[in-house]
């Protein structure tokens, strides 16, 4: 059998949103400290023994957040047609990292996101 490894990076991102049909307090604008961790997994390691920098995915994943940072996240084009929720930024953010990162060797298995310390949802594709 084979292994698979998996890493990980986390950062995170500041930003306002509001949830359009919800009812309740969430349908109000309001802001979070969202923290994002990506996972990746790798089939292979190079001769140094690195399935994939860490620096790479980091930077990468740097590059996405600017956009959301320190917005609302309604007036994106990225949710114009749908809510800044954790799951549809999860997705977003797997998708863009997917396009950038994943091979037969490396693939991109699961973005989390939380909004709170003890809340969010992670996306990943089967």
């Amino acid at each position: 059998m084979s292994g698979v490894y998996e890493i990980y990076v986390k950062d995170h991102f500041s930003a306002a949103h509001a949830l359009q049909g919800y009812s309740g307090d969430c349908s109000n604008l309001h802001g979070h400290n969202w923290i994002i961790e990506v996972f990746v997994k790798c089939r292979k390691l190079n001769s140094l023994g690195i399935g994939i920098d860490f620096r790479d995915v980091k930077n990468n994943l740097k590059n996405i957040l600017k956009k959301f940072d320190h917005t609302n996240l309604n007036d994106l084009s990225e949710f114009s047609n749908i809510n800044p929720t954790s799951e549809n930024i999860a997705r977003i953010i797997h998708g863009e990292l997917s396009k950038q990162f994943n091979t037969g060797d490396i693939k991109i298995s699961r973005v989390k996101v939380c909004e709170t310390p003890g809340c969010g949802s992670t996306y990943e594709e089967e």
